[in-house]
């Protein structure tokens, strides 16, 4: 061998691993993605159950979802500082390890109040778990093989919103509502040792880097303080409350203080100059929204399902399953047309399939099907298959190499805490306007009104006492007042939607596709 090939072969590193070391280290690695992307969703369907088990309010459980998703955003610009620093596998092997000892204490939480700041530290420690993977399936698999190894990236961060509530729906139902934070602990013990066993060999090369402590902690101040304003406001009656008033300066003067400070830092943790690019810029404010828009509505449902249409957490995660299983099996194809179609005709087609599903939705009764039900998410799996791939194809274009971790830190910050501050508005929204329209039926349904009468004595004819008849219509009209409200949510989730289309073209047209994404 001359001394340039022997140069080339040391400076690309570990051979790809083969045979069952191959498999092995892939399942591991999957397995990792999966647990993470999991858990974002597990908890869904199951908030109704946690929170009834726990002594809290349903709308008061979002906190489990949301304070997940905000630590996770927030972690996620470390990303790139702690595998530089300490290198992709021990990075990636102590964040499975922490997320695993997270997990059981998220199991074993007594209270609300230790479940969100278990749920803090689960979030907080599971940034690197899903660009670990992927970096580390990609360096095991022969540089031939590479699409395979995205191919194995992307399922199990599509499979993962398809068993999320599922899984969560069949546990929380049949045994223990702990039973879906602790099913990661074998999972992740498993996935730690096989990885370290695997890959320690391959460990990539360390530096020195400096680490914007300011920076990091001003974005931590004002997304917490915004976040804790947003669970916290519905029922503190918003602005009357010193309390919000306060976190709400807070947030302001976090937010502005953290990008002057970002834009002037010579290492800064977030690096706000992409936005001075214009695909990046309107790629992830539509990104942002499109993502919010549809995890707030992932959130709603099986929320009104089960709190007034008496479904069970399983029946609601089933209703949910088949927009995954849509994904599954379109993203491959689109995939491969990607590079040939302009993205931002593919981030239409996405977003007119979501305005559809929404639109869909916006029809139920109170009486609707399973199938009904099931129908609008169909269309959802269809929207979903192109969304990620098309949005990332927009947003990246043109960056840097050098650039792209950064950009992609960003994009995936900006989208998990817009996911978690929608979660919470979804919710306050949907009070909001029940509480509106109960007020309005309530002034139609008085003891005094012909229909009120006429119901309690055709109920009353029915063997019904007089009280027991008065609270059936009640029921009925809350029942109402909530279908109401969910369908006002679902109108309003359509038209950002279909607003998001005109926003896409503003952008240029990408050069080219980025390869394989999925819903992480």
């Amino acid at each position: 061998m001359s001394v340039p090939e022997r140069q080339t072969a040391a400076n690309a590193g570990p051979p790809p691993l083969t045979g069952p070391a191959l498999a092995l280290a892939g399942i591991a690695l999957a397995l990792g993605t999966f647990m993470q992307v999991l858990d974002t969703t597990i908890a869904n369907v199951s908030l109704p159950t946690i929170a009834g088990n726990l002594g809290v309010a349903p709308d008061n459980g979002t906190w489990i979802v949301t304070s997940f998703a905000v630590a996770n955003g927030v972690a996620v610009p470390l990303t790139g500082w702690l595998m530089g620093r300490f290198g992709v596998v021990r990075t990636f092997v102590v964040s499975v390890a922490l997320f695993t000892l997270a997990s059981l204490l998220c199991g074993i939480a007594w209270s609300l109040d230790s479940l969100i700041i278990f749920r803090v530290f689960q979030g907080a420690v599971s940034g690197p778990m899903i660009p670990g993977s992927q970096a580390l399936l990609i360096s095991i698999f022969p540089a031939d093989k590479r699409s395979t190894a995205l191919g194995v990236w992307s399922m199990t961060t599509l499979v993962g919103p398809i068993a999320g509530p599922i899984l969560g729906g069949y546990i929380s139902d049949n045994y223990h509502w702990s039973w879906i934070f602790l099913i990661n602990v074998p999972v992740g013990i498993f996935c730690a040792f096989t990885s370290w066993q695997m890959l320690k060999t391959r460990e990539t090369a360390t530096r020195n880097l400096p680490i914007d402590k300011v920076g990091v902690g001003l974005l931590v101040l004002w997304v917490g303080a915004l976040q804790v304003v947003l669970d916290l406001g519905k029922n503190a009656d918003w602005f009357h409350s010193q309390t919000i008033v306060i976190m709400s300066l807070v947030a302001a003067i976090g937010f502005i203080a953290w990008i002057i400070w970002e834009l002037n830092d010579e290492h800064p943790a977030v690096d706000l100059r992409l936005f001075a690019r214009r695909n990046f810029s309107l790629g992830t404010i539509a990104f942002c929204l499109g993502f919010a828009v549809f995890f707030a509505n992932v959130l709603l449902l099986p929320l009104w399902m089960q709190t007034q249409l008496g479904y069970t957490a399983t029946w609601a995660g089933l209703v949910a399953a088949p927009s995954g299983m849509v994904a599954v099996v379109l993203t491959p194809f689109i995939a491969r047309i990607s590079s040939k179609v302009d993205a931002r005709i593919l981030a239409s087609f996405s977003f007119v399939a979501f305005a559809i599903s929404f639109f869909m939705r916006a029809g139920y009764t109170t009486d609707a099907s399973f199938w009904d039900f099931t129908m609008p998410m169909l269309v959802q799996g269809v929207a979903m298959s192109s969304f990620f791939l098309a949005m990332l194809n927009i947003q990246l274009d043109g960056i840097p190499p050098e650039q792209l971790p950064s950009a992609t830190g960003i994009s995936n910050f900006a989208r998990i805490t817009a996911g978690s501050f929608a979660a919470s508005i979804i919710t306050t929204m949907w009070d909001r306007r029940e509480a509106l329209h109960q007020s309005r039926l309530a002034d139609h349904s008085s003891a005094f009104s012909f229909p009120y009468r006429q119901a309690v004595e055709r109920l009353s004819d029915l063997g019904a006492g007089t009280l027991e008849s008065s609270a059936i219509v009640t029921r009925q009209m809350v029942q109402q007042a909530y279908l109401l409200a969910s369908t006002d949510l679902f109108w309003i989730s359509g038209w950002i939607s279909l607003a998001m289309i005109a926003l896409v073209w503003f952008a240029r047209r990408p050069a080219g596709s980025t390869g394989p994404v999925a819903a992480d």
